[in-house]
């Protein structure tokens, strides 16, 4: 019976979380003008990961990710002009919609992501 009551309050966990695994597509405005990159999240749970890729600073790992209801958090490390730095993302989820804020060291840049390749 507990095992049963167990896997009912793990499955009604699991119907809360964002349906964020798969390929996206972002577009961003930098100070240079649009910028793309593309993300392929996997869930296990409440864990998110994957990686993500862009034009300016190629692949990074997803990293520390989280999904808590249609809110995600994640961290990634790039190389971009000689120096690394860590970019911490916030997202929110809306249908095939995700809006995500990058927070660099300088600044924020704010992230449009649509379902697909």
């Amino acid at each position: 019976m507990h095992r049963l009551l167990l896997s009912l309050a793990l499955a009604s966990l699991s119907a809360f979380a964002a349906d964020i695994a798969g390929n996206w597509k972002a577009t961003a405005e930098g100070p240079n003008g649009a910028m793309s990159r593309t993300f392929s999240f996997k869930v296990e749970g409440a864990k998110l990961t994957g990686e993500t890729v862009s034009s300016l600073v190629g692949k990074s790992a997803i990293e520390n990710g989280k999904v808590d209801g249609d809110s995600i958090s994640f961290v990634i490390n790039v190389k971009f002009q000689g120096n690394e730095m860590q970019v911490n993302y916030k997202g929110k989820l809306a249908g095939d919609t995700l809006n995500l804020t990058a927070e660099t060291p300088q600044g924020e840049i704010a992230w449009v992501a649509k379902r697909g390749s």
